[in-house]
């Protein structure tokens, strides 16, 4: 299995995208601008979208990829949506409701839609072909969760936008985890906005990763456009006893 990362960031800038990867050739874990790197054939070969929550920086990628492939995808099956159940509610709610956007889970045609949405619950395991995905807890503003991509030497866990999450290391503490993909979003100095945001700074990711078992590499994610630098100075002054480095968009990383 590999994972690819398209976005990254928690905004938009030049040479800035936001958070999407892509498992193998087929399956997106959350949908933001990321997705569009991807040239049209790579985008018609999704068959499903993993979401962690319903912010917009990380579904806007799924109704512009509906419409730019549905041509394409004629007289194949509907790509999958999932995501936890308010997660979805928010997407027919707020984006596909004919104002913000069209509905395509109605289009091209009611009995024949580009998209379906399949609701699932934090804990369980998502069967994508021989991959196994699993559904972890997370703490922010709407309902959330993160993933965990399982394989044998280890998995890719994701924690999706969170706060401080003692369910998470309660979970991973029962899972060797190779690869530990962690947001923080803000500085040290603007701790007050990320405990209202429920959102990392440094210092609070210090404290998440002191319950990180040994071996796990730390990858960096949702850093602010223009803040790398700043962030990343704050992590490496806690003295982590892990690998920890910024994520970037192009990456490649190979489980086995």
């Amino acid at each position: 299995m590999q994972i690819r990362v398209l976005g990254c960031s928690g905004s938009i800038a030049a040479g800035c995208r936001t958070t999407a990867f892509l498992l193998d050739d087929d399956v997106l874990i959350d949908a933001g601008t990321g997705v569009g790197d991807l040239t049209l054939d790579e985008l018609a070969g999704i068959q499903d979208i993993l979401l962690t929550h319903s912010h917009l920086d990380h579904v806007l990628g799924v109704p512009l990829l509906a419409d730019s492939v549905m041509r394409r995808r004629t007289g194949r099956p509907p790509i999958r949506v999932h995501g936890l159940p308010a997660t979805l509610d928010a997407l027919r709610q707020h984006l596909f409701n004919g104002q913000i956007w069209p509905d395509f889970t109605r289009l091209p045609s009611a009995e024949r839609p580009i998209l379906t949405l399949h609701p699932f619950d934090t804990g369980e395991v998502l069967n994508l072909g021989a991959r196994r995905v699993e559904v972890l807890p997370a703490q922010h503003t709407v309902p959330a969760v993160g993933f965990a991509v399982l394989a044998s030497q280890g998995a890719w866990v994701f924690t999706g936008d969170t706060g401080p999450n003692e369910a998470l290391w309660q979970r991973l503490a029962q899972m060797p985890v190779a690869h530990l993909v962690i947001e923080t979003a803000f500085r040290n100095d603007e701790h007050r906005l990320a405990a209202l945001s429920r959102h990392l700074h440094p210092s609070a990711l210090g404290q998440e990763l002191a319950r990180l078992q040994d071996g796990s590499t730390v990858w960096i994610t949702h850093i602010k456009p223009g803040e790398l630098d700043t962030v990343m100075s704050e992590i490496t002054a806690l003295a982590p006893r892990h690998s920890v480095q910024a994520l970037s968009a192009g990456q490649r990383l190979t489980l086995t």
